[in-house]
């Protein structure tokens, strides 16, 4: 750091990086990682999601963690939340159904109804 303008760009930079984390007008795709949720296979539903997501070039989607979400014997849980429209939980997460999530609910805007808590109760 050269100069207050050198410190300007990387206060700019910064303030950027955290809106973009804080964005709430993208895609979000939470994991469930209480330890209910890790114990029950959370972590690698959430290297997948991060994984797919990456590989079909989604750019609006972030994937963030949470503590537990609330159901334990319905972890892993992930909750989906698309610019308006309602949030969807979908359970008993794997990582071979997040292919079929992304495809289907984030890049098409269709959930996947059987993986979703409605269909689970």
């Amino acid at each position: 750091m050269k100069s207050i303008k050198d410190l300007e760009a990387i206060r700019q930079r910064t303030l950027e990086e955290v809106n973009l984390r804080n964005d709430r007008h993208g895609i979000r795709v939470v994991v469930g990682m209480g330890t209910c949720g890790i114990s029950a296979g959370a972590r690698p539903v959430m290297m997948e999601f991060v994984e797919e997501i990456k590989r079909r070039g989604v750019q609006d989607a972030m994937v963030t963690q949470t503590g537990c979400i609330g159901v334990c014997r319905l972890e892993p849980m992930v909750e989906v939340y698309m610019p308006g429209q309602e949030k969807v939980t979908y359970v008993l997460m794997t990582p071979e159904k997040v292919a079929r999530v992304v495809g289907e609910h984030l890049i098409n805007g269709n959930p996947v109804t059987e993986y979703t808590i409605g269909a689970a109760e």
